[in-house]
């Protein structure tokens, strides 16, 4: 490709790829893939976005292309790869000059000459680093930016190499530029501080950009470009200052209001700081040695003393509390159990860690903690009341720990709690001592401060084992507090349910245990309990012994209980995020409750159901075979509406597993089959039989050959004839079947048997194609812009639904279905184009004379509608 003759072709494809009209842009897309491995492409491309002078957009998908191409052709083995010529120019190219006017633009290439260096610097491209490093030194404001922030991304991209030929040239290039890029962030750095103190903003901005960028480029340098950085002076010397410029930033916060640009800009560079102490602690925690008692000194004295008041933020909070967290709990500073056997370095770091810790020190921590950092804020409370459900996924944080203050500080509480329990646990009996009592709902602060401390002692649960009569208080506090029903308590009534499920498997009599459970299901009315969703797996411990009590029908509280307790066996379920053992051991209650044939019936099969959905294969794996003797035995004695509650659970587990449930189910299929076969006379039993046929045919059609073979033994008949009059009936009966999924699911299982040569499918064709075409009417609706037709049942992605105030959060379950809608045949294949592709391999199998024949079997009326439905495929 010539790039004179050629740039003016690619450049009106680009301009053509950025058009809002299809019609347009699919063409020029096709175009520009065709051209991609093309000799010259990504010379032409370069010079496009090179051009200031173009449309920016048109530009921005240069570089995109550009990049592209980098990924699939850039290396020498590559199908298409581009020819070391054309790399070379390009790679010259590349750093001719850094003067891209455009920040996204200007970062875009950034990252993709880092992608080439990762490729093919320093041997092919070894003169790349010299350019960046002269680049960065010029005095135009935009070329240094520009060169700096190229600079950042090839050594962030060079220092993730793994290889040991590749981390020893990343060391030699370290080595050789770490005098360099220091010298480089001590004088952004100053510069930025000067001119905040003259009050210049605007170069202030400017300069802390490339504060920003210098130290990024240095974070990465130090973690990963020494084998033994304790030895390397600067290096040491580096991090050594990094405490200083953090105090000097930290003061900065004070001259700007939270929510300005400049805060914003220092708040991210603080953070970098505290990145590259956290970093260098986790690659390198015998050289962080000496930096232990300046990190703890920091730390502490910002997150739990007046210092960092007025200066410092959450984030900020956040990473000193990990890095006190890394040091406490690091084993590399820990000696070995056998004090003999422990290096140097552990006893070095040991005494360190000792000597600062100190009663008074350790009690101030363990204070502030609970009584500062544990209480609930104004916005978790707001959040509580408006929407309890996200307010209890924020609180537990999940996996956030890291980033996220409440979990980061329940953490630390227990790390510190566990390596230093003799000195913490009377602090904290002490805070409860002073909280005895029911607390005064008028008093919002002392509410708070309870909640605080039970959640606490509730953390420490393993650790407090030996120091609270925790049945003597539950039977003198706790219970009296779940009693209070004032709605400002339900603060506490909620914190103390957390509480007795974090001591119930630690510590608590079982002979209080239906005391306790007959409380707590009648505070299951309270909305506040209930609404926790996945996290509500933090209660196991608490709550799935409450369901197996209440579930147990030998137990006598069940009498009373069983309602109660299967409504909150099923809540529990359908907001699990996965199952547990115990939580498919309580199952073992189902079959006894089948038995009593009670009002709870219903019940019990939604939460059948709802081990199907949650895990089906553990669930029918241990059960199936019961469940399957329970339902034979329901069957026998079962009103319409029972029968039909079976028959759901059998579809339903088949949906979700077709092999497995199935095989599981199979003694109650022959039933199915002979219903369908003998023109069963309730529609609703019918529908669900045809449902669960449905499900088997076009989900596993093989089983379905074996059943329709036994079956056929059953009537003395030929298999072929059983289907005939099976098909027969579905056809006559299709009108029993009011839901659009099960007559889409008819229609898919009876076209999934073309094409065939048999003749009883044949000759049963025109039934078919009548319920083919009765269900597109049923799913398919036309799109007015472009006057064609489409599966309205399709779902291609899962997205989270946009909730009004009025309306609840989808439960883990609702999640669930809908996961496993977008792999059902219903939902993720087309029935216009299911039936076309039916219908033509029959026209291949049986050529045009014949295929026309077997059409003609069909109603005129039939055919013109079914060939509007699949007109231009």
């Amino acid at each position: 490709m010539d790039i004179q003759s050629a740039s003016s072709v690619v450049l009106q494809a680009l301009t053509q790829a950025t058009s809002q009209d299809t019609a347009v842009l699919k063409p020029a897309e096709e175009q520009l893939r065709q051209w991609e491995t093309q000799p010259g492409f990504y010379s032409v491309l370069l010079s496009i976005f090179n051009n200031h002078l173009l449309d920016v957009n048109v530009r921005w998908l240069a570089v995109l292309y550009f990049k592209n191409g980098i990924d699939r052709y850039w290396r020498r083995v590559a199908p298409h790869a581009l020819s070391e010529e054309e790399k070379s120019s390009l790679r010259a190219g590349l750093i001719t000059n850094f003067n891209e006017p455009v920040n996204q633009i200007a970062t875009q290439i950034a990252v993709l000459i880092a992608k080439v260096a990762r490729l093919d610097c320093p041997r092919q491209w070894p003169e790349l680093i010299p350019i960046l490093l002269e680049s960065v030194k010029v005095q135009d404001s935009l070329q240094q930016h520009r060169a700096l922030l190229t600079f950042y991304h090839v050594t962030k991209t060079l220092a993730s190499k793994r290889l040991a030929t590749d981390r020893r040239l990343f060391q030699d290039l370290a080595s050789s530029i770490y005098s360099f890029a220091c010298s480089l962030w001590n004088h952004h750095t100053d510069t930025f501080l000067q001119q905040i103190c003259t009050g210049d903003q605007q170069a202030a901005l400017s300069s802390l950009e490339r504060t920003l960028l210098s130290l990024k480029v240095l974070r990465k340098l130090t973690v990963h470009g020494f084998i033994e950085p304790h030895n390397n002076m600067e290096v040491m010397g580096f991090l050594n200052a990094v405490f200083e410029r953090l105090k000097q930033f930290l003061e900065c916060c004070r001259q700007f209001g939270p929510g300005s640009l400049c805060r914003e800009k220092l708040e991210k560079t603080i953070i970098l700081f505290t990145k590259v102490l956290l970093d260098f602690l986790e690659y390198h925690p015998w050289p962080f040695i000496p930096l232990i008692q300046r990190s703890l000194e920091f730390a502490v004295s910002y997150v739990f003393t007046e210092v960092g008041e007025g200066v410092v933020f959450e984030r900020f909070i956040v990473q000193c509390m990990n890095l006190i967290k890394m040091i406490v709990k690091n084993e590399a500073y820990k000696p070995a159990k056998n004090i003999e056997d422990s290096k140097p370095e552990n006893l070095e770091a040991h005494k360190i860690k000792t000597a600062f810790f100190t009663h008074q020190t350790l009690t101030e921590i363990g204070r502030r903690l609970v009584s500062k950092y544990f209480l609930l804020t104004e916005e978790e409370l707001t959040m509580w009341e408006e929407d309890p459900e996200s307010f209890a996924v924020e609180e537990t944080g999940g996996d956030s720990w890291k980033y996220s203050l409440r979990p980061c500080t329940e953490v630390l509480f227990l790390d510190i709690f566990h390596n230093y329990s003799q000195t913490l646990t009377p602090v904290l009996l002490e805070m409860v001592q002073n909280l005895q009592g029911p607390s005064n709902v008028e008093d919002p602060v002392q509410m708070l401060m309870k909640d605080a401390v039970y959640n606490a002692v509730g953390l420490a649960a393993y650790e407090l084992f030996d120091n609270v009569d925790f049945d003597q208080w539950f039977k003198n506090q706790l219970l009296g507090e779940l009693q209070i029903s004032h709605n400002r308590y339900k603060l506490i009534r909620r914190r103390v349910i957390w509480l007795i499920g974090q001591w119930i498997s630690v510590k608590f009599k079982p002979e209080l245990r239906p005391l306790l459970y007959e409380v707590i299901l009648s505070l299951m009315q309270d909305p506040d309990l209930v609404g926790l969703g996945a996290e509500s797996k933090n209660l196991y411990p608490f709550l799935l012994p409450v369901i197996q009590l209440s579930t147990d029908v030998s137990q006598p509280p069940h009498v009373y209980l069983l309602e109660d307790g299967l409504e909150l066996w099923l809540v529990t379920l359908e907001n699990s995020p996965a199952i547990t053992p115990e939580l498919l051991r309580i199952f073992q209650n189902m079959s006894a409750l089948l038995e009593l044939s009670s009002e709870n019936v219903r019940t019990c099969f939604q939460i059948i159901n709802a081990y199907i959905y949650l895990s089906a294969t553990d669930f029918l794996q241990n059960y199936a075979e019961a469940l399957c003797r329970s339902f034979c035995e329901l069957l026998r004695d079962i009103t319409t509406e029972g029968q039909v509650q079976v028959l759901k659970v059998v579809e339903i587990a088949i949906k979700v597993s077709p092999v497995l449930g199935s095989h599981m189910f199979q003694p109650l299929l022959p039933a199915v089959l002979r219903g369908i076969v003998e023109g069963e006379r309730y529609p609703v039993v019918m529908s669900t039989y045809l449902g669960v046929t449905g499900r088997i045919l076009l989900q596993n059609s093989g089983f379905f050959t074996s059943l329709l073979t036994q079956m056929a033994v059953e009537y003395n008949q030929e298999a072929d004839q059983l289907l005939g009059s099976m098909i027969e009936m579905w056809v006559d009966r299709m009108d029993n079947i009011t839901q659009p999924e099960r007559r889409k699911l008819s229609a898919l299982a009876l076209m999934s048997l073309l094409p065939s040569d048999n003749s009883v499918i044949q000759d049963k064709f025109c039934g078919i194609i009548n319920i083919s075409v009765e269900a597109l009417h049923d799913v398919m609706t036309e799109d007015p812009e472009t006057a064609s037709f489409k599966d309205c049942m399709l779902m291609s992605h899962f997205e989270e639904p946009k909730l009004t105030d009025d309306e609840e959060p989808p439960t883990e379950q609702d999640k669930r279905r809908k996961l496993l809608a977008l792999e059902d045949p219903v939902h993720s294949v087309s029935l216009q184009q299911f039936v076309y592709e039916k219908l033509k391999a029959q026209q291949v199998l049986m050529g045009d004379q014949g295929f026309q024949a077997l059409m003609e079997t069909v109603d005129t009326e039939i055919v013109r509608q079914l060939q509007e439905f699949i007109h231009g495929m």
